[in-house]
């Protein structure tokens, strides 16, 4: 020890524990910022998922004057393509000329 330094126990450790509390907080902040981002990420693949199924009912009303009584007919006329284990599309027809009620909901 030289005379600039000063024989302080606790300094040494207050100073790790805060070392280590900062790490804590650190990592914490980390871990739900990526919760955050990954529950950013499937709201926008659902959002996604539904507009393709209403553009592909939209699209085929503008060609064949009305919209498909299910989404089997989106798929074997428009292509529409989804991973069906982890998506459920509700579609709901009420008529042939008015737009069908789309809801898509996710399978944990």
């Amino acid at each position: 020890m030289n005379r600039f330094e000063r024989s302080r126990p606790w300094g040494k450790i207050a100073g790790r524990v805060f070392s280590v509390l900062v790490f804590l907080a650190a990592l914490v902040l980390l871990v739900l910022g990526m919760n955050n981002i990954s529950d950013l990420t499937a709201r926008q693949e659902i959002e996604g998922l539904e507009n393709s199924v209403r553009q592909s009912a939209v699209h085929c009303y503008a060609l064949e004057g009305f919209y498909p009584d299910s989404l089997v007919y989106l798929e074997e006329h428009y292509g529409l393509r989804y991973d069906k284990s982890k998506y459920v599309i509700s579609y709901e027809t009420i008529g042939s000329n008015l737009m069908p009620d789309v809801t898509v909901l996710r399978i944990r």
